[in-house]
């Protein structure tokens, strides 16, 4: 008789509820805060708002799931495979690093404090790694579940392009601005680091699916 161990299956399915939670999270901060402009705000600075711890306790979750999804990716990936591996490690690193370091309040652009210096350099190097992972990395995990390429592709895409816009938004806004608004916004730069983070969490959470599939897969024992 062959008897599974259930305890993989369980181990799976950690990281993907520390996701969640760092996704619910950040949502009730933002529910929590209606003063903050989430178009023209990002959302680093809530934490000085109401319940702004909530935003490094999300961070520290999706930095450790990120974590994770390093160690189950394994070593054995090829050259693109292991290359995407070490992207990854840069996203959670940047993700855990910029959860130490507070954002500065809002309104000081041009005057970062050594924290925000910090705290921003970290968060714009992950999401400069986290499309690199995921184009690196789209063999890999296409090759596990062949049925999610297109929405492994898909969340790559989206996550290079928010990046890149982020990225003009951010020079835009430090280098005396902001002048690259929308009607009342004089900055688009809130809704844009906002569906940078949709993009990533998203394409973190499907990877972690994929590369929790086959985890455990295989091992019982005979009794």
């Amino acid at each position: 008789m062959t008897r599974t161990n259930p305890a993989p299956a369980a181990g799976a399915r950690a990281p993907l509820t520390l996701i969640g939670t760092g996704a619910l999270a950040m949502a009730a901060v933002e529910a929590l805060n209606p003063e903050y402009d989430l178009v023209s705000e990002t959302l680093s600075r809530y934490v000085h708002g109401t319940a702004g711890w909530l935003l490094p306790a999300a961070l520290l979750a999706v930095g450790a799931a990120s974590a994770v999804l390093v160690v189950r990716l394994g070593t054995g990936a090829g050259r693109a495979g292991r290359a995407g591996r070490v992207a990854l490690a840069v996203w959670a690193a940047g993700i855990l690093v910029a959860a130490l370091f507070p954002a500065d309040p809002p309104g000081r652009w041009s005057r970062p404090s050594t924290s925000e210096l910090v705290h921003g350099n970290a968060a714009f190097l992950a999401f400069a790694a986290l499309p690199t992972a995921a184009v690196l990395l789209r063999g890999t995990l296409a090759a596990r579940r062949p049925g999610l390429r297109t929405a492994l592709t898909a969340l790559a895409a989206v996550s290079a392009a928010a990046t890149a816009a982020l990225a003009v938004f951010l020079v835009d806004v430090m280098d005396g601005g902001p002048s690259l608004g929308l009607g009342g916004a004089p900055t688009l730069v809130g809704l844009v680091e906002r569906l940078v983070l949709a993009a990533d969490f998203g394409w973190v959470a499907l990877a972690l699916a994929v590369a929790g599939t086959g985890h455990g897969r295989g091992r019982g024992r005979r009794a």
